[in-house]
C-alpha cells in the first residue's frame, strides 16, 4: 500500500479533526452568505417578541443584522438528538481503495456527516445518541451531553471505516426497536440509502411513523452516490453488476439500460419524497459527492423548528 493511501486512511480515521474542519468551513461559508439566520452563532438566540422585556436583547447582533434577537439560556436551548446509521452491505458502495475527505463511499460519508453533526451539537450543548444497524441493531447509546459520551460515539463511527459488511438491510424492524428505546422527545436523523432486500415500503414508513408517536421529529437523509447510482455514469463496456446484499448478478452494457434506469430511479426518489410528505417526515436527498452542507443546514433549520 502506498504512503499516500496510508495517509488518506489515517486522515479519515481522525473523525473528530475532520468533523471540526467540516463544521468550521461550513460556518465560514454561512458568515459570508447574505442571510446569517441559520448560522451556529445565532442558534443561541430567538427573535424578540414585541412587548417582552428588552433586558436580554443582543444589541451587538442587532448592529450586524438590523433584527432584534433575545439571548437564549441553557434550559431554553438544549435538545436531544439521535443519529441512526445504516451499516448494511449496500452502504459500503462504491468500493474505495484510497478513501479521503474528497473520495468517500456511502458509509464513510455517513460516519463523517454524523461526526460533524456531533461537533455542532457539542457547541450547542445538545445531547446526542447513536444507533448503528444492518439486519440487527448492532449498537445503541442513549442521548447524553458529556464529552466522554461523545468520544465513545466517535469511536463507534470510526469503527465503521475499518469494517466491511455483507449484511442485508432491515430498516423497518430496527426503527421499531429504536422507537421503543427513545422515551423523550428527540430530533432523529436517519442515514440510509433506502435499498431494501424486500419491497415492504409500507412497513418501512409505518416504522418511521412509530418514531413520531412520542413527538420525535424525523429527518431521512437519503444517502446515495449521484454519479453511479442515480446517473448510471458507467462506460459502455460489458460489465457484470452484482447486488451486494442478495448476490444477484446481471451482465449488460450500461448504455443499453441507462435511459430506463435513470427514469426508474428518479421515479423512486419522487415516490420516497411524496411518501415522506404524507407521513410528515423530512426527506433530504444527500449526494455523497456534493459535501456536507445539506446535512448541516438541515440540522440548523430543524433545530429552530424543534425548539
Amino acid at each position: 500500500m502506498s504512503k499516500a493511501v496510508n495517509q488518506n486512511i489515517k486522515e479519515l480515521k481522525n473523525l473528530e479533526l475532520l468533523a471540526t474542519q467540516v463544521v468550521e468551513g461550513f460556518i465560514t461559508g454561512m458568515h459570508k452568505s447574505p442571510f446569517h439566520g441559520f448560522s451556529v452563532e445565532f442558534a443561541e438566540h430567538r427573535l424578540y417578541n414585541k412587548g417582552e422585556s428588552t433586558k436580554h436583547i443582543d444589541w451587538k447582533l442587532f448592529a450586524k443584522t438590523d433584527k432584534l434577537y433575545v439571548k437564549r439560556y441553557e434550559e431554553e436551548t438544549n435538545l436531544r438528538c439521535h443519529i441512526i446509521v445504516d451499516n448494511s452491505a449496500s452502504m459500503h458502495y462504491p468500493i474505495k481503495k484510497n478513501r479521503s475527505l474528497t473520495n468517500l463511499n456511502k458509509i464513510s460519508f455517513s460516519a463523517l456527516a454524523a461526526a460533524a453533526l456531533m461537533e455542532i451539537l457539542k457547541r450547542q450543548r445538545d445531547a446526542v445518541g447513536l444507533s448503528i444497524y444492518s439486519n440487527t441493531l448492532t449498537y445503541y447509546a442513549p442521548e447524553k451531553g458529556s464529552d466522554r459520551h461523545r468520544r465513545m460515539l466517535l469511536h463507534q463511527l470510526e469503527n465503521l471505516l475499518d469494517t466491511t459488511s455483507s449484511a442485508t438491510t432491515a430498516t423497518y424492524t430496527i426503527l421499531h426497536e429504536v422507537a421503543e428505546k427513545l422515551h423523550r422527545r428527540s430530533l432523529v436523523f436517519l442515514f440510509t440509502d433506502m435499498f431494501q432486500t424486500t419491497t415492504e415500503d409500507l412497513a418501512l414508513f409505518e416504522a418511521l411513523r412509530h418514531l413520531k408517536y412520542n413527538k420525535h421529529e424525523v429527518v431521512l437523509f437519503h444517502t446515495f452516490d449521484g454519479l453511479l447510482e442515480r446517473d448510471f455514469a458507467f462506460d459502455n463496456k460489458p460489465k457484470q453488476f452484482v447486488d451486494v446484499e442478495t448476490g444477484e448478478k446481471v451482465n449488460l452494457y450500461a448504455q443499453n439500460v441507462k435511459l430506463l434506469y435513470t427514469k426508474e430511479v428518479q421515479n423512486y426518489f419522487n415516490a420516497l419524497k411524496e411518501k415522506c410528505l404524507q407521513y410528515k417526515i423530512d426527506y433530504v436527498p444527500v449526494d455523497i459527492n456534493k459535501g456536507f452542507n445539506e446535512v448541516l443546514i438541515s440540522y440548523l433549520i430543524r433545530r429552530k423548528q424543534f425548539l
